[in-house]
């Protein structure tokens, strides 16, 4: 996931080429040119959103020269925020600005044993950081974030457990946003955010083989929706560029990257770990239809997609390693949308379905390659929602977040469940046929 960064850029970066590309090369029949809503100047907003974190472990020196990494403890929960901003228009299509956002909410994992219960929760923090967006017609706007984060996480439980720490770290992201009425506008937005690798507690102090460690590595990933209210931005003065345009009424195309996390619910007897995280990236081809109502928009479509999400557990002897690798490696879903058109260009959405996941336990060793212990298929439900806006009268680029729930797997780990949720933002394109 470090490397995320550079795939939020690469892709908006890639689209906003794509969509210049294609505008010189394409001959739209009277094509009108708008001006209007002005993306320069100060705004303020707020939004609520959903997110999961993953608490990577490390046990260094136990018992000798074995050290353990798992990745690792995960939870799900809800958080608000409010945003203060600053934009400007370097031209007509690309904007710079910073932005400063606090937030507050109880994403983390929950333990519960024996009747009582240890939550770790992210309690509040802030983000400092800049973006660089990119106007796909004059009402929409996809963009790339980045910055310094802080956070404070609070572990809570029964028994008088009770413990703060504060980390700092950095946050990448991506988002589209898009204009509502007058001053105001809609965005949904996607943030990675990772907060080192540092010891939390020594366990043991050994002079021969080194101190026993405990380190904890948390990172987090949110999906925001939110509204921004920029001051004067109703006035006049935006750019003029030209609106593209589209029948939302046809068959389509697309192709789409995600990102985002997987908590997994382990329970038996009377006990339950919510849960165990993992994280990845995956990417993604579609097919569907769509059907223009006036003001509203509903179709079906079916999407396939392979990935490299996964929980890990990591065995080092002091030289020879063991690894299990716990993969959400390929899918497919069957879904339904319906949305309303909040400006000439652009489609606001809900969308929900079915799901199908192959999971797999991968076992390797130092010299020994590697093998499957352990494979299932599960049946799930997935609901989301995004934005998608025209950038030709063909293509369509978008932001999309899905939450997605399986069943129980049915597998024979002495009487445990299994019980799987993911949350994933998609970037996505689209190519219609009129």
């Amino acid at each position: 996931m470090r490397n995320f960064a550079k795939l939020l850029l690469a892709a908006v970066s890639s689209a906003a080429i794509a969509s210049a590309a294609q505008a010189a090369d394409a001959v739209i029949e009277e094509a009108p040119v708008v001006t209007g809503y002005n993306w320069s100047g100060l705004y303020v907003g707020a939004g609520v959103g959903v997110g999961a974190t993953v608490h990577g472990l490390g046990l260094s020196n136990i018992l000798g020269p074995l050290d353990v990494d798992a990745n690792g403890l995960g939870g799900e929960g809800f958080f608000g925020e409010v945003s203060v901003g600053y934009d400007y228009l370097v031209s007509p299509r690309f904007l710079v600005g910073g932005f400063a956002d606090f937030r507050f909410g109880n994403i983390g994992p929950e333990l519960e044993l024996g009747g009582g219960s240890i939550e770790l929760t992210n309690q509040y923090g802030f983000d400092v950081g800049g973006r660089v967006g990119y106007l796909f017609n004059p009402t929409t706007l996809g963009y790339v974030l980045g910055g310094y984060s802080w956070q404070r996480f609070k572990l809570d439980g029964d028994g008088g457990i009770d413990f703060e720490e504060d980390r700092d770290g950095y946050v990448v992201g991506v988002g589209m946003e898009t204009v509502l009425t007058g001053a105001w506008t809609l965005k949904t937005e996607y943030r990675y955010a990772d907060y080192g690798d540092d010891v939390v507690a020594t366990l043991a102090e050994n002079p021969d083989f080194g101190d026993t460690n405990l380190s904890v590595h948390p990172s987090t990933h949110t999906f925001l929706l939110g509204v921004n209210y920029k001051f004067g931005a109703d006035n006049g003065g935006g750019p003029a560029i030209e609106v593209p345009t589209y029948n939302w009424t046809g068959f389509y195309l697309g192709v789409a990257g995600a990102a985002g996390a997987a908590v997994t619910e382990l329970s038996q007897g009377g006990g339950s770990l919510d849960g165990i995280g993992g994280e990845g990236v995956r990417g993604e081809i579609s097919a569907g239809y769509d059907y223009d109502f006036g003001s509203f928009v509903a179709g079906i479509m079916v999407d396939a997609h392979y990935g490299n999400g996964k929980s890990e557990l990591n065995l080092n002897l002091g030289g020879p390693s063991i690894n299990f690798d716990a993969k959400a490696d390929y899918g497919f879903d069957i879904l339904a949308r319906a949305g309303m058109k909040v400006n000439e260009s652009t489609l606001a959405y809900v969308l929900g379905g079915y799901s199908w996941q192959n999971f797999e336990v991968e076992a390797s060793a130092t010299g020994q390659g590697s093998a499957t212990v352990a494979e299932w298929d599960v049946n799930g439900f997935t609901i989301g929602g995004g934005l998608e806006t025209a950038v030709t009268s063909n293509v369509t680029v978008g932001f999309e977040y899905r939450y997605t729930q399986f069943e129980d797997a049915d597998l024979d780990l002495g009487g445990a469940d299994l019980e799987t949720s993911m949350q994933t933002a998609r970037i996505t394109a689209k190519y219609k046929f009129n």
